[in-house]
């Protein structure tokens, strides 16, 4: 908690130098705006912090602008569009991921760290300038474009990382 604020630490830099007293560089989220921030801060400084919940659920549909999710026990969760971020990429229908409350309220959602998707769209790989690891563009359902190697056609599964957006294998 930061003030009124709930915020999330994307990266933390610790450094001390000489007789100075050590700090601490951190890039900070806020849960509800999605909003960065950066400050510094003494090694010794107390902050209080946020207990998040985290649900199972399933996603339903799509209810402009709010996506909905389903628990085990048919309750309904909604989670604003801006709120998924790259989420939105990967969403399919009977999705399973993890919901995150806050306050009671949903405010984002955590996706499993591969999803298999097929290829709907993709050129045909070109013989010859294969010195290396050379991509080509495809794109998934979902419309999100993914750099995949020469191999893969149009219609293949392969695996891709939710956390960078990157073809890991075909599948």
């Amino acid at each position: 908690m930061l003030g009124k604020d709930p915020m999330v630490v994307v990266k933390a830099e610790f450094s001390k130098s000489g007789r100075n007293a050590s700090v601490v560089k951190m890039k900070m989220k806020n849960l509800l705006t999605g909003a960065g921030q950066e400050a510094v801060y003494r090694s010794d400084e107390k902050f209080d912090i946020v207990v998040l919940d985290r649900k199972e659920a399933t996603y339903s549909y799509f209810a402009d602008p709010l996506y909905v999710f389903m628990d085990g026990d048919y309750n309904q969760y909604e989670v604003e569009s801006e709120n998924l971020g790259d989420a939105l990429n990967y969403l399919e229908d009977g999705m399973t991921c993890e919901v995150v409350f806050y306050d009671g309220k949903a405010i984002s959602v955590e996706l499993p760290t591969t999803v298999v998707r097929e290829i709907t769209y993709t050129e045909p790989g070109v013989k010859g300038d294969t010195s290396g690891k050379v991509l080509k563009p495809a794109k998934i359902a979902t419309g999100f474009e993914v750099s995949v190697p020469l191999f893969v056609d149009q219609g293949d599964k392969i695996e891709i990382d939710t956390r960078t957006g990157e073809y890991k294998r075909r599948v």
